[in-house]
């Protein structure tokens, strides 16, 4: 006698039993739209932090703070985080996570002063923490081993596109409602819907999903046992190799440095080193991390064809992050050099292009984890990628007040670039394929 679920499942195989079913790809592209649209929230108080400013009568001080305060629950909450997701599954946690995050941005319009934001951006920072780790979980899940590079960066591509779009759409919506509130309103109620999209169209496990035919679960499993994300993990089941993941660790440290390096002080390089317009900087930050996002792209595709094409996966994933630390410090090395400001721009689309196949990490807690601690080694490396964060607008800040210039700002990038490169070069692949 059929089971419900075999009885369910098999008129849908019948009919499909020729094709795979694609839906692994639309999950992963609702992944990405939740992720364009997690970087949109993050910079839309940036966007708007001129006019909140004069409204509120803020200090630079306490704008710094408001502006850094995502990132202390953000960066807190990673672990549990991960632990919720392990324990719950991701499908639960991205769509609360979604809906908790888009009703914080919706009470932003509300805030009466800085205590208020403060607050409420702290909120923001804990609801938005699992996403990522989350995406990582779902990596693990729905994709073989063959697929994981490009499900990677699909799901972390949105961040360099959500920064790249996040300001037109952010200072538009100011223009069209004539509010700095009402965008963020308008911006929250996206977000609410976007965690009704992930409730209704996410599973943690494929064989659940009444889209996926036979032949689509085969491709996934790819030979390897059925995994329910849900269950628990044994208390006995070792966890991740301990020197891989503190390499994995500071290399994305590193990266993240770099990267929202770019995303919190590229504005003001453009302004005072290369003497842009702000019709320039908004111009010239599009195409930078239009370019990011480009770059995480065919670093995916260029990973999973390269090993389709039988060369090792580990090599494959740690020779391109070797390529994109060193580009990067080659750029940053030479950027002093340059002295027009066309070419300067170009030449840091071209490394922020090869910065985001750093994206690749994300493959990573699939290939070093046990199935079921994915999200807690994905949590982790966030965990320590947020930390980067939190310090480099900091630390750029201290170099600026001390130097005044620009170039040791850019020397200090140099330099995490090539710890990026040798903590990505530390990390043992040589189990997977």
């Amino acid at each position: 006698m059929q089971t419900p679920a075999e009885a369910r499942a098999a008129p849908r195989d019948a009919v499909h039993a020729d094709h795979a079913t694609s839906v692994r790809w639309r999950i992963f592209g609702v992944v990405f739209l939740i992720t364009l649209v997690n970087l949109v929230d993050r910079i839309s108080l940036s966007i708007a932090m001129p006019t909140i400013a004069k409204e509120f009568a803020l200090s630079p001080t306490m704008q710094g703070l408001i502006l850094s305060s995502f990132f202390w629950s953000y960066a807190l909450l990673q672990i549990p985080g991960g632990w919720l997701i392990d324990r719950y599954g991701p499908r639960r946690v991205i769509a609360g996570a979604t809906v908790l995050w888009g009703i914080f941005q919706t009470l932003l319009g509300a805030a009466t002063g800085g205590l208020s934001m403060l607050l409420l951006r702290v909120g923001l920072g804990g609801a938005e923490a699992p996403l990522f780790p989350a995406g990582s979980k779902l990596n693990a899940l729905w994709l073989s081993r063959h697929e994981r590079a490009r499900g990677a960066v699909l799901m972390d591509a949105g961040s360099p596109l959500g920064a790249a779009i996040g300001g037109l759409a952010i200072s538009n919506l100011i223009l069209v409602f004539g509010s700095w509130r009402m965008a963020f309103i308008a911006a929250g109620l996206v977000t609410i819907a976007c965690g009704w999209l992930a409730w209704r169209y996410l599973r943690d496990d494929p064989a659940r999903h009444p889209g996926v035919n036979a032949a689509e679960l085969d491709h996934i499993r790819d030979g390897a046992p059925p995994l329910a994300s849900a269950t628990f993990a044994a208390d006995n089941e070792p966890a991740f190799p301990k020197r891989s993941a503190v390499a994995m660790c500071i290399g994305r440290m590193s990266w993240a440095m770099i990267f929202f390096g770019l995303l919190t002080w590229g504005p003001s390089y453009l302004t005072q080193a290369r003497g842009l317009s702000l019709q320039q900087i908004g111009t010239s930050t599009f195409f930078i991390f239009l370019s990011g996002a480009l770059g995480s792209l065919a670093g995916g595709f260029l990973c999973d064809a390269l090993c389709a094409s039988g060369f090792s996966r580990g090599k494959v994933v740690k020779g391109m992050v070797t390529v994109s630390g060193l580009t990067t410090l080659a750029v940053f090395w030479l950027l002093p050099s340059i002295t027009s400001a066309v070419v300067a721009v170009a030449v840091l689309c071209a490394a922020a292009f090869f910065l985001m196949w750093g994206s690749l990490y994300w493959s990573l807690p699939s290939l070093l984890a046990s199935p079921r601690r994915v999200g807690l080694l994905g949590a982790l490396m966030n965990c320590f990628g947020s930390i980067g964060g939190v310090s480099i607008p900091l630390i750029t800040g201290f170099i600026l007040q001390r130097t005044g210039s620009f170039d040791a700002v850019l020397q200090f990038y140099s330099a995490c670039a090539l710890v990026y490169i040798f903590g990505s070069i530390a990390i043992d692949l040589r189990r997977t394929h």
